[in-house]
């Protein structure tokens, strides 16, 4: 096993109405800035529960974050959080909110250009000057509610660009997963394949010491494919709500990639085509993963073939099940709704590869994946299998 070091300092509120506590994690002399997304908290009650436990507060309202969470537009609230003097954030939604509110946490006192943090990548150490934050998960997915990483999408110029740090873990996460019976099919199906590729790339790597780390990784892989199909139709049913939201979050957590290779190639790949195209991220991961593992099939066949074995309970040789294991999970992809191909999913697709393949040149990303050897030749292979 890899030497690794494990800090998680989220404390995380797990239950049916947790939500009422928020008003005892955030400091009392506080004045919040409450950002939030489109208008679907109002719709399913979230909004009015925050809004109850946050009497007394001196609170400021920012909404209508994107699903793919613009720099342009948070840059408004880290303008608001510095003519207001903002000296906590809370952030009411899914993953591409509280993504968000990472970043206007570490832009709002930033002394440099802001835009830096997503070009240069920064990382924001422990102790670092940022607004503390705290977050009330609405849809399961990302994980973001207790990790450091965030993903941000800059319009200009049509990137979809990653930072982190360990100051930008959330203070708090309250998770109740009651939230979801009002969510749509198509998010809850997008939330159990993001959360499965998500243990995919810490999983699918090569053979190594970290027994423990894979048979967790596996269960949580085996949890979502029970669960997954059954929650999208059942959200209400909260045994089904209550394991989804928790693997969400273990999926992405920091816990499954300690000590162990990890891969991300397939995120790196699949950001291009939100960007370019606007695809659900989740979707973009159908997209590519599998075409990832064909063509870097020889490297990672040993991994497939525990894979097909532990979680599919594929029987052949090794040979057999790590390309049947592809095959199951493209089957279940399609299960939980995802269209595998990217011109199910755009048009006028023909220039992809080429946009891709020169954008990371131009970033210096001559080489991906866990044994970095994802070339750009072979970049352009797995983006011209996806079509």
């Amino acid at each position: 096993m890899l030497n690794f070091e494990l800090y998680n300092p989220v404390k995380l509120v797990f239950g049916k109405g947790e939500i009422e506590k928020v008003s005892t994690l955030i400091p009392k002399e506080s004045k919040i800035l409450v950002a939030y997304g489109g208008g679907s908290i109002f719709k399913n009650g979230i909004y009015d529960q925050v809004k109850k436990a946050l009497e007394g507060f001196n609170v400021v309202e920012f909404g209508g974050i994107e699903a793919n969470p613009y720099f342009e537009t948070l840059m408004k609230a880290v303008e608001i959080i510095r003519e207001q003097k903002i000296d906590f954030i809370l952030a009411v939604g899914g993953g591409s909110v509280i993504d968000g509110v990472k970043f206007i946490s570490a832009a709002a006192k930033f002394e440099g250009d802001p835009i830096d943090i997503l070009h240069k990548r920064i990382i924001f150490k422990e102790g670092a000057d940022v607004v503390p934050f705290g977050t009330v998960l609405t849809l399961p997915a990302t994980g973001s509610e207790m990790n450091s990483g965030s993903v941000v999408s800059i319009k200009a110029t049509q990137e979809k660009r990653d930072f982190g740090g360990s100051a930008m873990f959330p203070k708090f996460s309250i998770c109740d997963p009651t939230v979801i019976a009002s969510l749509p099919k198509r998010q809850l199906q997008n939330g159990v394949i993001d959360a499965y590729v998500h243990v995919l790339e810490q999983y699918l790597t090569y053979p190594h010491e970290g027994f423990l780390q894979d048979r967790i990784a596996e269960s949580i892989l085996q949890t979502l494919v029970e669960i997954g199909p059954k929650v999208v139709e059942n959200p209400t049913d909260y045994a089904l709500a209550s394991n989804f939201m928790w693997s969400c979050t273990m999926a992405l957590n920091g816990l499954i990639q300690k000590g162990v290779p990890s891969d991300w190639a397939t995120h790196m790949i699949g950001h291009e085509l939100t960007a370019m195209y606007n695809i659900d991220h989740a979707r973009t991961l159908a997209i590519i993963g599998p075409n990832l593992y064909r063509v870097l099939f020889e490297t990672k066949k040993e991994k497939l073939a525990q894979y097909g074995k532990r979680v599919f309970q594929l029987t052949g040789t090794d040979e057999e099940i790590a390309r049947e294991a592809i095959g199951a999970t493209v089957a279940f992809y399609h299960t939980m709704g995802m269209k595998t191909k990217i011109s199910e999913n755009a048009s006028n697709i023909e220039n992809t590869a080429d946009f891709i393949v020169n954008r990371f040149e131009e970033r210096g990303w001559k080489a991906l994946g866990e044994r970095q050897n994802i070339s750009l030749e072979k970049l352009r292979e797995i983006v011209e299998l996806s079509y």
